[in-house]
């Protein structure tokens, strides 16, 4: 009986949330996906011609190229500073946290043109290296993938320590030190015991650095200047630039559903608690 009571409690207090997220998400969706199948015309012609479109598929390719990228970057970094973090001195933890923490601070929009300032033809490098003797002409670093790259990858990098942080922390020491005690040096136990025990937390910082990456807008549309379109700018361009309302909900709920399949893995594969 009390556990029938404590059920009800549960669901009368979820009830608000799920009505919320009902409201906010579920419906938005079902409407583009019904605008998929009813723009310009009903059916599924707007699905054979995502595809059927070179432009589309090219678009797709480079975005989970850059995505994958970007994951890769990101999560090396994150390792490294989730280390330092968790194991390091506590002036060296006190200031990494600062260091992760500072970024949420800071909007997408204004770390993107701080990536412009730096990056540009006459932006903070490309004068230093000339002026140094290093390079005669400025090197391209923005309006390109690279420029995209670099600015994800720091934008994502803080997403990527939380979960590679809580592995860290629920190691078991026991089994470090008895790597130690046989004779296994540093850089043996870290790649052999350390990193294969973290491999949960590796795998969720991935699926989240990766799923983040693939709905970026302002980040690719300002550093990649147009050149290195990806999946949602695209979708932005067939809504407003040339309008095709039923091409980009196609796209929208295949990215929709993709993304939801990555999260389905993130949450079989690593446990929500587990991310914090």
């Amino acid at each position: 009986m009390q556990t029938l009571s404590n059920r009800t409690g549960a669901a009368l207090f979820l009830a608000p949330l799920l009505l919320f997220l009902s409201l906010a998400y579920v419906v938005p969706f079902l409407g583009v996906a019904g605008w998929s199948v009813t723009l310009p015309e009903p059916g599924i012609g707007q699905y054979s011609v995502l595809l059927s479109d070179p432009l589309v598929q090219s678009v797709f390719i480079r975005t989970f190229r850059i995505c994958a990228i970007v994951t890769l970057a990101s999560v090396t970094c994150a390792y490294a500073i989730a280390f330092l973090w968790v194991r390091g001195t506590p002036l060296q933890r006190r200031i990494t946290e600062f260091c992760i923490l500072v970024p949420f601070w800071i909007s997408v929009l204004t770390r993107a043109f701080g990536w412009v300032a730096l990056l540009s033809n006459r932006g903070l490098i490309n004068t230093w290296l000339q002026s140094l003797g290093f390079i005669s002409e400025p090197l391209a670093l923005v309006r390109n993938e690279f420029g995209v790259i670099v600015g994800m990858t720091h934008f994502l990098i803080p997403f990527a320590v939380f979960p590679l942080a809580s592995a860290m922390r629920n190691l078991d020491e026991r089994v470090l030190l008895a790597a130690r005690g046989l004779g296994a040096s540093r850089t043996r136990i870290f790649w052999t015991v350390f990193v294969p025990m973290t491999m949960s937390g590796i795998i969720g910082a991935a699926l989240i650095v990766f799923v983040f990456a693939l709905g970026f807008f302002v980040t690719p549309a300002i550093l990649g200047g147009g050149r290195s379109v990806m999946v949602a700018e695209l979708v932005y361009v067939r809504l407003f630039q040339s309008p095709d309302w039923g091409l980009a909900a196609a796209i929208s709920v295949v990215l929709v559903l993709i993304v939801g399949a990555l999260m389905a893995l993130l949450f079989r594969t690593l446990k929500p608690a587990q991310m914090v």
